[in-house]
């Protein structure tokens, strides 16, 4: 099947002033817009949030964790080397890699890259009193990855050597340097499992006292982890978005949250990345049926969503998916994720409404809303721009309800 998805179809006036460079003082006195049930348009302020989420429903929250993955090195002639974890190589695993002591490698990306002339970089820093150094090497430099291999002395792990040594790699767009106040603001409150290079922003806006508040309410909230790539930030270039290549991200979802997803009304994902996490799951489940096991091992192809017959609700892909995890006393799995959600005729069958903040043009993201609220997404953004909502990651968000289309 050829997909058309034309890109300039996608765009709207964005002005560098209409992009928040800094998070509010408070997370949770951000605007709110409130696309409800019957499609109306309304501004609320986040903390208001709670009493607007449909009786009943289920909350699902990316605990993924930043990680401090910006290092910077300086030559002995002064250039300044910037090298930008992506993903772990050796180990191939994020838990493993954060853990791992002495030496591991990753994929990188590099600023001043011609300058580096690939002999070792060292970084000279003190831990418990005692100096130590921190080597850089690149083990490999193509045109598609980059592959360094750190090495040092100190006994800590990668993890706690990124947290002394790194920075917090805020998105580009913000056009400035990380400071003391991203350390804590952007990451979430709930954030758990380090291995992110963003953070899932539609929760930067929730504190304890809006959660506290959905927990009195008797709405359940459930947790994922999708650990974010800096792929998301990465626009379509080519006209034709179905020509676009979609980054691969791993997560994890637990039985629990499975079988609270089969029994609730309502499932409301906080951000794109939970819904990416949560429609991933219909495609296990149709592996399941079809197949007989869902191939955890397979990353999910950027269109194996698409082959799902329409007949199939979310809540038999679910069920299929979860008796099996019970037959073979999974726990919790582990999966890894390609999907591209687009208006070119993607089925929603496990999110009913988002929390999520405003998305660049020709993003993915924009996508993933335009597929989601439909030609509605215009109207949105529309309202948006006309009544001062602050726009991406540290900007404000939206609650916005599928069902409005009907």
């Amino acid at each position: 099947m050829e997909r058309i998805i034309n890109i300039s179809d996608y765009d709207y006036p964005l002005m560098d002033d209409r992009i928040a460079k800094f998070p509010l003082e408070q997370r949770d006195l951000s605007k709110l817009l409130h696309c409800d049930f019957n499609g109306n348009i309304s501004t609320h302020t986040f903390i208001e949030l709670p009493k607007l989420l449909p009786e009943g429903s289920v909350m699902i929250f990316n605990n993924t964790k930043v990680i401090r993955a910006r290092l910077i090195f300086f030559k002995s002639t002064g250039a300044r080397i910037e090298i930008f974890c992506l993903e772990p190589h050796e180990p191939a695993d994020y838990e493993r890699a954060l853990a791992a002591e002495g030496s591991v490698a990753w994929n990188c990306i590099i600023g001043n890259l011609k300058k580096w002339k690939n002999e070792p970089l060292k970084m000279q820093f003190s831990f418990n009193e005692e100096e130590y150094e921190l080597t850089a090497q690149l083990v490999i430099n193509s045109t598609n990855e980059h592959i360094v291999r750190f090495e040092w002395s100190a006994p800590m792990t990668f993890g706690q050597l990124l947290e002394l040594l790194g920075s917090i790699p805020i998105p580009p767009y913000l056009n400035r340097e990380s400071q003391e106040i991203d350390n804590t603001r952007y990451q979430t409150v709930y954030c758990q499992f380090e291995g992110s290079v963003a953070a899932p922003t539609a929760g930067l806006h929730f504190t304890s006292q809006v959660l506290k508040q959905i927990d009195h309410l008797g709405i359940l909230r459930q947790e994922v982890t999708l650990h974010v790539g800096a792929g998301t930030f990465v626009p379509v270039k080519a006209e034709n978005a179905a020509e676009h290549t979609m980054h691969t991200e791993h997560f994890e979802v637990d039985f629990d949250t499975i079988s609270r997803l089969i029994a609730a009304p309502q499932r409301i994902a906080v951000g794109t990345t939970s819904v990416r996490t949560l429609e991933s799951l219909s495609v296990l489940g149709y592996r399941t049926l079809t197949q007989g096991n869902p191939a955890f091992e397979k990353t999910i192809g950027q269109w194996e969503a698409y082959d799902i017959p329409a007949e199939l609700s979310g809540v038999e892909l679910l069920k299929a998916l979860g008796d099996y995890m019970q037959q073979h006393q999974i726990s919790r799995l582990g999966a890894s994720t390609q999907i591209m959600i687009t208006p070119a005729g993607f089925k929603f069958r496990i999110v009913d409404a988002i929390v999520t903040n405003f998305h660049q043009p020709h993003s993915t993201l924009l996508l993933l809303i335009a597929a989601f609220v439909g030609s509605r997404w215009r109207e949105i953004y529309d309202y948006a721009l006309a009544n001062d909502f602050r726009f991406l990651s540290y900007g404000d968000s939206s609650l916005l309800c599928r069902d409005c289309l009907r």
